[in-house]
């Protein structure tokens, strides 16, 4: 049985409260999703080692419950508040 978008979403916001994370079924099948994932632990990561996070948070049903995944990974942006000099 596939993993649906509400369990991929947990998984991920367990590992990462403060995550924002878009989920989308790329093939309509409920099989095949990709996920926008945006969240401040990302920050000065590597994009390799950002997605090595959300597939850690996702666990071993990676690549067997969960067959495919496409992941973007962004890390928040930063309102600087600092006057113009």
């Amino acid at each position: 049985m596939p993993m649906d978008a509400t369990e991929i979403e947990r998984r991920i916001t367990a590992a990462f409260p403060d995550a924002d994370v878009l989920m989308v079924d790329m093939a309509g099948d409920g099989d095949h999703w990709a996920a926008r994932v945006t969240c401040a632990a990302f920050a000065g990561k590597s994009r390799i080692v950002q997605h090595k996070m959300v597939y850690a948070a996702i666990g071993a049903d990676m690549g067997h419950e969960l067959h495919a995944l496409a992941l973007q990974t962004f890390v928040p942006a930063t309102t600087d508040t600092t006057p113009a000099t």
